[in-house]
């Protein structure tokens, strides 16, 4: 599973990160650590484990989820009783060898553990502490459960997604939770960096509301500007026309003419001169006034041909075009296999495994898959052997 081709060591090599949390935004924002090279020790409650190993409706061969293989690889699990006053006094011994931790516990629960950012900074002031809850540490909503369906809800993000006075839709995939992953990644590597020079840690308060609203840039950016509160556009865009799904012969394709430039050669290209200057449509402002009538009239030339006819004239045209995939054909294709978005890793009980690949490419010093996800308690006694043997030196 190693690439035996990188001599140089994984940028993060070195940095222990402790692994407190469940289900998805703590759990992903720590494999993308663990990926570069940090030892990431996942500390999961006895018996249970992390909830997400028993989620999504199928069994595979072993007792743990798909969701979880694909949340967890190159971790090492530590099963551990934080309520009994051995295993809280065994997380303080572990908290002082590590550079990072990640919990993921409803503000107020790690208190009451005795184990927040203020009593694990009096064991080690470099700690770089996470914090990541659905609607922060502090606040009237703080104290509420949150998920990514809730973040969405409540951030704004639903209000735009969808199609105008249909039923409310939130985005297909977890936008707050892998949103709150990369920014709480992105706050903790500052952190550790400005640690390494001033010996201070500090605690970082990460939430999928605040992730979710930092996506909203032209929404918000509209309403600032105009005072009309966005609204849901389907496919479509409020910056330029067309940029949207099209119909054509037989489904529809994604396409954009977003200048004046690209509205030229789109307008030759479905050898519609007349539309180049029409009144309606001359400019992007009237395109985007005008946009319904816009697409009418192209859909009806573009119902004169397949999407792959089409996407394949725009893109020799220069116009960015692309046909709408399912997943199995966007991972399977050959584009996807190329950048090897879908993996395979060894697994003890479930052989061979897929897994998503590594969303960026360090071209330098490559991820690597080091280990698989972890058996519950997999590496308890080595964990604590290791502990005390440095306890000792």
């Amino acid at each position: 599973m190693t690439d035996t081709h990188n001599t140089r060591p994984l940028p993060l090599q070195g940095i222990r990160v402790l692994d407190v949390s469940q289900v998805m935004a703590g759990p992903f924002a720590c494999m993308l650590l663990a990926d570069l090279g940090a030892d990431v020790i996942k500390v999961e409650p006895p018996g249970t484990g992390d909830q997400t190993r028993g989620a999504m409706g199928f069994k595979m061969k072993g007792p743990d989820s798909m969701g979880f293989l694909n949340m967890n690889r190159n971790k090492r699990s530590l099963a551990l009783d934080l309520k009994s006053n051995e295993g809280r006094e065994f997380f303080y011994e572990l908290a002082r060898t590590a550079d990072v931790i990640v919990e993921n516990y409803r503000p107020g629960v790690v208190q009451r553990l005795e184990i927040d950012y203020e009593t694990i900074r009096q064991i080690n002031p470099k700690i770089v502490y996470v914090s990541i809850s659905g609607f922060g540490q502090s606040g009237p909503w703080a104290s509420r459960p949150g998920f990514d369906l809730m973040a969405q809800a409540m951030s704004g993000v639903m209000s735009v997604t969808g199609y105008p006075g249909e039923k409310p839709v939130k985005a297909g995939v977890p936008v707050a939770d892998i949103g709150c992953a990369l920014f709480a990644t992105y706050g903790l590597l500052a952190a550790y960096i400005g640690a390494q020079k001033t010996g201070q840690g500090q605690h970082i308060d990460a939430s999928l509301f605040d992730s979710a609203m930092a996506f909203s840039i032209w929404d918000m950016s509209e309403y600032w500007g105009t005072g009309k509160p966005p609204t849901p556009l389907g496919t479509s865009n409020k910056m330029s026309a067309p940029y949207q799904a099209v119909k054509a012969r037989d489904g529809y394709f994604v396409m954009g003419a977003t200048n004046q430039k690209l509205w030229a050669k789109l307008c030759a290209l479905i050898e519609r001169p007349d539309l180049q200057e029409h009144p309606d449509f001359a400019t992007v402002a009237l395109r985007l006034k005008n946009r319904e009538t816009l697409i009418e009239v192209i859909e009806a030339e573009f119902v004169k041909q397949d999407s792959a006819e089409w996407v394949e004239r725009m893109l020799a045209a220069g116009i960015p075009a692309g046909p709408i995939l399912s997943y199995p054909e966007a991972f399977e294709g050959e584009h996807g296999t190329h950048r090897r978005m879908c993996m395979e890793i060894d697994h003890p009980l479930e052989g061979k495994v897929k897994n998503i690949g590594f969303p960026v490419k360090m071209l330098g010093t490559p991820q690597q898959v080091r280990r698989h996800p972890p058996l519950l308690g997999e590496h308890t006694e080595e964990i604590m052997a290791e502990v005390r043997t440095q306890a000792v030196a």
